[in-house]
């Protein structure tokens, strides 16, 4: 386990994405997943209002809570904002989108609520607020922001210090060995304000698994073709590099790719999803590789 930033919340290392859930993993299947994640130590769990066809995640992981009884140990993150049931971050939205995500999650609290986009047509100042007024309501513990740029980001937290608003304590961005925008203008203003981060796409959906090496066979997965997009002279020296790595642990690549975001500054868990337990096993064994200096720079060229 390991302190999220500068909340009170312990989480795992591996930060499990729900967003298959009710899309490409029904009730049952989705139930063996959760099973064999908190098995393995797991306790943070990553959904939206908008994953499953809009509600589905959420339904399954409040059904999961009640039938195992795991609420209390168990950290649920979820978001706003994405979805076309209810789109944007107005405050009416906000305060009718976190009833309805209370009740499939069959809880009184999200320990963490995002907001899952920017949404420049309604005033940082009305959506702050109104984050606030669910934190100082009991209803939400820490507030996290999810694809946000540095600017926005900045002037978001700016807002919330001068009036004395809950702020946000985590970002949710794209990131991963691929994609690392990220560390650019993001990486030094969450080190600077003492965010946490949680990657998506923790694996570029899928490539970093190794799984896709060809673009002429890419597999029948719904992420797929845009998994084959990577397959270029740089993500080609990525897996070059994760396959030596790998082999030097006798681990698969997703676990490599997996533990070198964790290593990453800033970086509190990586967020993966897994449709089938056998899927998770590489997942979980990310959280004990600790990769050397020398391999975690190898990687990083």
């Amino acid at each position: 386990m390991t302190k999220l930033g500068n909340t009170e919340l312990d989480v795992y290392g591996l930060n499990l994405g729900c967003n298959v859930f009710g899309w490409t993993a029904d009730e049952p299947q989705s139930f063996r997943v959760l099973d064999a994640y908190s098995a393995a130590g797991g306790n943070f769990l990553d959904s939206a209002d908008l994953y499953g066809g809009g509600g589905g995640s959420e339904t399954i992981i409040g059904n999961w809570l009640t039938a195992r009884g795991r609420r209390d140990d168990v950290v649920v993150a979820t978001k706003v904002g994405m979805w076309d049931g209810r789109p944007g971050l107005s405050a009416k939205n906000i305060q009718a989108a976190a009833e309805d995500s209370l009740r499939r999650l069959q809880t009184d609290h999200i320990d963490l609520y995002y907001a899952h986009r920017d949404d420049p047509d309604t005033p940082l100042e009305e959506t702050l607020e109104a984050f606030d007024a669910l934190v100082r309501a009991g209803k939400v513990r820490y507030l996290g922001a999810s694809n946000y740029p540095a600017g926005r980001l900045a002037d978001a937290l700016s807002i919330s210090d001068r009036n004395g608003f809950a702020r946000f304590a985590v970002l949710q961005p794209h990131y991963n060995l691929v994609e690392r925008d990220y560390e650019r203008d993001l990486a030094p203003l969450v080190e600077r304000e003492g965010l946490a981060t949680l990657p998506y796409f923790a694996l570029a959906k899928g490539f970093l698994t190794g799984k896709y090496r060809t673009k002429d066979e890419p597999g029948d997965s719904p992420r797929a073709a845009r998994a084959v997009s990577y397959l270029d002279a740089d993500g080609e020296r990525v897996l070059a590099a994760l396959d030596r790595v790998a082999e030097a642990h006798g681990v698969s690549v997703a676990t490599v790719s997996l533990a070198w975001l964790r290593q990453q500054p800033t970086v509190a868990a990586p967020i993966a999803s897994a449709r089938t337990p056998e899927q998770l096993t590489d997942l979980t064994a990310s959280t004990t590789l600790d990769l050397t200096t020398d391999e975690v720079a190898s990687l990083s060229l």
